[in-house]
């Protein structure tokens, strides 16, 4: 049996996103971010597709390295402004039955016992179709934000999200017993006291006594994104996370990234296969080659690579402004994301270089084709990049999905590469055909063993 092809769209609750620009195109409806219905009609449309999920990327701060200002960023919308992705949830949920919802929180920015309370909810009211991309933040401005004079230490926000995460997974999976919750009317027992425990933890960076606000959910914890591939990033990775995302320039890269990923997991006790890797792609589809190839040149037209180049700005902490076309650039150890600078530094990247590498205002490698031609390299990529499926940019939405699910996938489903129907179950047991909840392979599964002795 052929491997299935995993997808999430990738997307993000403001109106530029991945690929730059493409808001001014007249077909474009992402400024219509702040009305539910522009989140129904995707998520609907995202069903039709049998899509896994749609992962929602947030940020806390501004990109305000380029030019030293938050001035273009305003301009042209470079994710600014943005608003709150877990709001879309709910909403998204109700007008869907299979899709999965991944959304990003930063854990510098919550306390986590309300942050376990708000993640249970929506595991409750998505039955079990939550996940949450686990970030420690790359932006000073987002530092600033919340009090502080910078960002923390790159390896010791690592640090600190390994704790976050115990405390959670003590929370979750600790805090009250499967049976916990009777709801006996006649006796008057909502919930057993002797099944539910407190929750006490006094570590480096967190202070908790508690129990856990929610009963038990469907997936308990939900279903754990990362994107982290610097080398703490991975070691964090390899304890933690369910799915990773990559962001490489080519297949080369993403088997480097993925072998190293699945080595990880087996090194701190898991599976390779415990591990689901996606990278990160722009398609532009069109019935034959010469018209995606017409599409791709009309939305080119659209696209500001500088809005992109900007981005690029913010997560690597170089003011590309500051350099001519051609002139080398000093890629110098930072605090910002490191297999980014390592990557530009290894390749000797250039602002022109940079630039021309963001046709349409993003860094994501780019596939342009007919049905077939794309269906082609996404097998490429699967086969050579050792990826288990994509985080699929948008362009021009909702158009680039619309496209894609009404060419692509059909193409794709008859090769055996992509279901037909949703699984049954979580979204958990939909990646992983292991059931609901986290295996004991992970380490949630210790903390649940240890729920005796919690108190």
């Amino acid at each position: 049996m052929r491997k299935e092809i995993l997808l999430n769209a990738f997307t993000m609750n403001c109106a530029g996103h991945i690929n730059h620009g493409l808001w001014t195109h007249p077909r474009d409806q992402s400024h219509r971010y702040t009305r539910l219905g522009y989140w129904t009609d995707l998520a609907a449309t995202l069903e039709r597709g049998l899509f896994d999920g749609v992962f929602l990327a947030d940020i806390v701060g501004v990109y305000d390295v380029y030019q030293q200002s938050v001035d273009l960023t305003l301009r042209e919308s470079i994710q600014l402004p943005v608003n709150d992705p877990l709001m879309l949830v709910s909403a998204m949920a109700a007008v869907t039955k299979g899709l999965g919802f991944g959304v990003t929180v930063n854990v510098n920015a919550e306390a986590p016992a309300i942050f376990a309370r708000r993640i249970s909810t929506l595991d409750h009211l998505t039955e079990g179709r939550i996940g949450w991309n686990i970030v420690t933040g790359y932006l000073d401005s987002a530092a600033r934000a919340m009090g502080e004079t910078a960002l923390g230490e790159h390896d010791r926000r690592y640090d600190r999200a390994d704790e976050f995460l115990d405390l959670l997974y003590r929370l979750w999976e600790g805090s009250w017993d499967d049976d916990a919750v009777i709801r006996d009317r006649r006796a008057r027992v909502y919930s057993d006291p002797a099944r539910v425990r407190k929750i006490r933890h006094e570590g480096k960076f967190y202070r908790a006594e508690a129990y856990h606000l929610s009963e038990p959910s469907r997936q308990r914890t939900p279903v754990l994104y990362q994107a982290g591939t610097s080398g703490r990033g991975r070691m964090f990775a390899a304890r933690h996370a369910e799915c990773v995302f990559i962001s490489p320039p080519d297949t080369g890269v993403a088997r480097a990234a993925s072998r190293a990923i699945r080595q990880g997991a087996v090194e701190a006790g898991r599976r390779a296969e415990d591990v689901r890797i996606f990278a990160g792609l722009t398609v532009v589809v069109d019935r034959t080659e010469k018209k995606a190839k017409e599409k791709f040149e009309d939305y080119a037209r659209y696209a500001s690579p500088e809005a992109g180049l900007a981005h690029f700005s913010a997560g690597t902490g170089i003011d590309f402004s500051q350099y001519d076309l051609d002139e080398p650039i000093a890629y110098g150890k930072g605090n910002f994301v490191q297999t980014s600078v390592d990557l530009a530094r290894a390749r000797g990247w250039t602002k022109r270089s940079i630039l021309s590498g963001m046709a349409l205002g993003g860094r994501y490698p780019l596939i342009v084709g007919d049905p077939a031609q794309v269906a082609d390299a996404l097998e490429e990529w699967i086969a050579e990049g050792e990826v288990d499926g994509f985080n699929l940019a948008r362009t021009v939405a909702p158009e680039s999905y619309e496209d894609f699910i009404d060419l692509v996938i059909p193409i794709l489903q008859e090769r055996g590469r992509y279901k037909t129907a949703y699984g049954a179950g979580s979204l958990r047991n939909r990646l992983f055909g292991e059931g609901d909840r986290l295996s004991d392979r992970h380490p949630a599964g210790a903390f649940r063993a240890r729920a005796e002795g919690a108190e």
